[in-house]
Order: C-alpha cells, then sequence, then structure tokens
C-alpha cells in the first residue's frame, strides 16, 4: 500500500506512517523526510513536550516492570546520520535503568555467521517486564546484503518470510513490536556527515566508508522500500518516521512508545493488604 492511500487517513495522525499489512508495492517517495506531523510549529514547545513525555515514559516503564505481563520491543533502523542514537538518548532520558535496555547491533562475527541470520537477534529480545531497543537489528540482514549482492532474490525472499514468522512468535509471547525507520533526505545526510567532519568533538564518529555507503544511496532506499513492504504486519507494523527535523524525530517515536505502553493496560501487581497497616520500627 503505498503511503496515504489508507482508510480513516484524514482522521488518523499515525495513518501515512504507520503500515500493518504486506505491500509489494511500498515507496518511500510519498513521505516527506521534512514532515512534522505532530509538530506544534514551534520547536521550543516541541522540545519541551519530548522532555515531558520523557518523564511520563518513566512511570510507564516502572509499571511495565513491575506488571511483568508483556515485553517490548522497539527496532530503531535508519541509514547513517538518520539519528538512531539520538532518539534513544531522548527517549530513555528520564527513564530508571531497571527493565531497560539497549543493544546495538554490528557486522555478525565469524561464530554468528555460522549460525543462522536471526540465532543473535533471540538471545536479546526482552524478557517479561523488560524494554530492549535494538539500534540497528535483524533488518540489517536484508539491506547489506541485498546492496552487497551477496544473498540473491530467493535468499531475500526467505529472510522477509523467517522474520515475519520470527516476529509472529514473539507476538504471540506476549512482545510489543514498534519498528521506526527513520527516514532522513540525502541533502539532510550530506550536512550531518559534513557537521561530523567538522566538529572535532564529532569527528571520532565518521568513517569513510560512510562515503562509499553515500554513494549507494538509490540501492539502500530501494533495499528499504522492499524489506519494509514485505514485512508489515498487525502484529509487527512499520512506523516510518520522517527524521529531517531531529526534535520532531524524537517527538513522533516517544509518541509512539507512549501509545503503546498506554493500550496495555498496565498495573501494579496486587500487594498484601496487611502490609498497609505495618509500622518500621
Amino acid at each position: 500500500m503505498v503511503a496515504g492511500k489508507r482508510s480513516g487517513a484524514g482522521a488518523d495522525p499515525w495513518a501515512r506512517y504507520r503500515f500493518t499489512s504486506i505491500d509489494p508495492a511500498f515507496t518511500l517517495a510519498a513521505i516527506d523526510p521534512a514532515a512534522k506531523p505532530h509538530s506544534s510549529a514551534d520547536k521550543k514547545r516541541d522540545r519541551d513536550r519530548v522532555d515531558k513525555l520523557a518523564l511520563e515514559l518513566d512511570v510507564l516503564q516502572n509499571v511495565f516492570f513491575a506488571d511483568r505481563r508483556f515485553k517490548l520491543l522497539i527496532v530503531l533502523q535508519g541509514i547513517d546520520t538518520s539519528g538512531k542514537d539520538g532518539t534513544l538518548r531522548s527517549l530513555f532520558s528520564r527513564t530508571t535503568p531497571l527493565g531497560v535496555r539497549t543493544v546495538a547491533w554490528k557486522a555478525p562475527t565469524e561464530i554468528e555467521s555460522a549460525h543462522d541470520f536471526l540465532w543473535r537477534i533471540h538471545h536479546e529480545v526482552p524478557a517479561r517486564g523488560e524494554i530492549v531497543a535494538f539500534n540497528r537489528s535483524h533488518y540489517e540482514d536484508v539491506l547489506v546484503p541485498v546492496v552487497a549482492g551477496t544473498i540473491d532474490a530467493s535468499e531475500t525472499r526467505r529472510r522477509y518470510a523467517q522474520i515475519n514468522d520470527f516476529e509472529r512468535m514473539l507476538a504471540e509471547e506476549r512482545t510489543v513490536i514498534l519498528k521506526f525507520m527513520l527516514h532522513i533526505s540525502k541533502d539532510e545526510q550530506r550536512d550531518r556527515l559534513q557537521a561530523r567532519i567538522d566538529d572535532p568533538a564529532k569527528r571520532w564518529k565518521f568513517q569513510r566508508a560512510d562515503l562509499d555507503v553515500r554513494k549507494q544511496w538509490d540501492e539502500y532506499r530501494r533495499a528499504y522500500e522492499r524489506a519494509i513492504g514485505a514485512t508489515s504486519t498487525p502484529w509487527a507494523p512499520w512506523i516510518v518516521v520522517p527524521a529531517d527535523s531531529k526534535t520532531h524525530r524524537n517527538l513522533m517515536v516517544c509518541l509512539a512508545v507512549r501509545e503503546a505502553l498506554r493500550s496495555l493496560d498496565l498495573h501494579y501487581p496486587d500487594d498484601d493488604p496487611s502490609i498497609a497497616k505495618l509500622k518500621v520500627k
């Protein structure tokens, strides 16, 4: 389904950006990376709102951890400089570390490569009461090797199907899955890469290989479109986040996580009624 062509698009602010069904014709063309669908049009007000959301998420996370019925997996994907690290800092800026974990995925090791591509992923998914955020994820295995040409179309399709089955199994085990593609423009990436080069404090983030990947911009865009189109499901929908604005990117992700946690009807476990009468001496 092409972005924006779905029922209720005028009423639901998420409808243009959330994808819940497989669509081989999916395209990013209709999604403006500079869009700000949740913005107040005032940057300071939006930043203040993100701060307030972070405090609210801290409360929700505490109840989530105490409730222990659910698991939450947050997947962040995006091309270099799209803001995965910054999004995580904003999302968890006020959150108690207890019950929250992030995993930054790199290229598979020799041992990991000797197993199926989901083997290392399954080990890191959340336990009951835990929130886990993936900085990159199993989707790298249907992006990088596709662009590099190390797997063919048939293997790619098999991996899409295996991902859908894997995520359905997680969902059936009460894992809430939120998948975000941080969508930036090529011009914005150029500016962010240049900023890394120009700032000695950020230069460590830049690698010459980033420029090689940038030359493959169109190939990675097509790989993302095919992956999102093949793995958008009711149990693990994709949300495409316009990310040219860092503030709006953070706002949109925080809002989506809050919406997901609120929908779970979380509550603290019942306590022993006799405790209320105890006096500590």
